[in-house]
């Protein structure tokens, strides 16, 4: 179970979200076997999406997040819904590639610096909202902060880390959002420069003990900033046999028909949580009637 927590500045000009999500990434090691460099992609975007989601105003929102760069990872997947809760999957859980020339995982690398971030916002609407724009790096914080300034105008300052054991286990991980209001005056905005050229970087402050309450403060560090509020956050994929059906009652019925003709079972495996679901070719006809 995750921690997040939000602070906001005593004149409410600026808003600050962190969040533990060690389990979280640690789950989705777990579901999809991922490779060090990968775990660390993916956690970064799904951290990411957690604290997005948990923006939403509806309890049937969702947001997803997809990264698609040239890298050898392919496609990034990362949906979250209002309570922060995540589900995430990779095109390509596994992939070996060298340390960057800092010594770490090469998020970059594997994900490529050329390609987009779509965030798609269903709010319950006739049609969901769309946001595209290039990646500035690869490595994920930079990219949910371009998106931030190019599709929704809000200034936004995003820190991610993910620190993975030599044996693939998770160590910590975690990250933090920093969004600038409108009406914060440049007084406000030195102190937020002051405070992110002087705090460490996540998987340090987390490594050191740092709780997601004492990070959310800190980065408001001079703005009497009080806690906002709390959630707990996990890993969590809605799938289920009904809905699976109906996904493949979506495929009509000489679909379904062709399909019960070969007269063996049908296994459908969700992408984000590797549950499978069987389907006889009696239920499938079932299905199409």
């Amino acid at each position: 179970m995750g921690i997040l927590k939000r602070a906001i500045a005593k004149d409410a000009s600026v808003v600050s979200c962190a969040v533990d999500a060690t389990d979280i990434v640690a789950e989705i090691e777990r579901i999809h076997k991922t490779s060090a460099v990968i775990t660390a992609g993916l956690g970064r975007l799904s951290i990411a999406a957690s604290m997005m989601g948990y923006g939403l105003k509806s309890a049937d929102d969702t947001i997803t997040l997809r990264v698609k760069g040239d890298g050898p990872a392919g496609m990034l997947v990362a949906v979250a819904d209002s309570h922060g809760n995540v589900k995430s999957y990779a095109e390509n859980p596994v992939v070996e590639i060298p340390l960057n020339d800092k010594g770490k995982l090469d998020v970059g690398g594997a994900v490529g610096k050329d390609g987009t971030l779509s965030v798609v916002k269903d709010l319950g609407l006739k049609e969901p909202y769309v946001g595209v724009c290039p990646l500035v790096s690869g490595e994920i914080a930079e990219d949910i902060a371009r998106y931030y300034a190019d599709s929704e105008q809000t200034p936004t300052v995003c820190g991610l880390g993910v620190l993975v054991n030599p044996d693939l286990s998770v160590k910590v991980a975690g990250g933090y959002l920093i969004q600038v209001l409108p009406f914060a005056d440049d007084s406000v905005i030195d102190i937020l420069e002051k405070n992110l050229q002087t705090i460490p970087p996540v998987t340090k402050m987390m490594s050191d003990g740092v709780t997601a309450e004492e990070i959310a403060l800190m980065l408001l560090d001079g703005l009497e900033p009080n806690i906002l509020d709390e959630a707990e956050v996990s890993y969590k994929c809605n799938c289920s046999r009904e809905r699976t059906e109906k996904i493949l009652y979506s495929l009509g019925s000489d679909e379904l028909a062709s399909m019960a003709a070969e007269n063996e079972p049908v296994t459908v495996n969700c992408h984000f949580c590797d549950k499978k679901y069987v389907f006889t070719p009696q239920e499938l006809m079932n299905l199409r009637k």
